[in-house]
């Protein structure tokens, strides 16, 4: 099952998808992998942008997000980010460099997931957040 593309996964399509392949999702946990290609529209240059990073964060919390919910037969949930905090940019990637990023759920309230979120490039931490994200009810 995984790793898996995660284009099913996901609302966001080319050329504004920020992670290639969800690698696991479970328990809270969601660990996705994106290579950044020289369409990407969050590149400045051959520098991946900050905004980038935190839209890679969102798409694979919806990815690990989607990839439950089908796992129990239910659709892919549309969700929206409510907020992001304590964000901190170690270093932005550049072309072709690949992204490994990890998040975990802190805590639910209500509709609302707590995620603590980094982003890996070549071994270490250059990004992390804490996003929480707002699932919108089934109509």
């Amino acid at each position: 099952m995984l790793p898996m593309d995660a284009t099913d996964l996901l609302p966001q399509k080319h050329p504004f998808k920020m992670i290639d392949e969800l690698v696991f999702a479970g328990e809270g946990n969601y660990h996705s992998r994106f290579t950044i290609q020289e369409d990407n529209v969050m590149l400045n240059g051959e520098l991946f942008s900050e905004g980038g990073l935190i839209e890679n964060m969102a798409q694979t919390a919806a990815a690990g997000s989607g990839f439950v919910s089908t796992q129990q037969g239910l659709p892919v949930p549309v969700g929206y980010i409510g907020a992001v905090k304590n964000v901190l940019i170690h270093k932005c990637p550049t072309l072709h460099q690949q992204l490994e990023t990890r998040l975990s759920l802190k805590h639910n309230v209500g509709q609302a997931s707590i995620m603590q979120g980094e982003i890996f490039c070549e071994g270490a931490v250059i990004a992390s957040c804490e996003l929480t994200i707002f699932v919108a009810p089934e109509s």
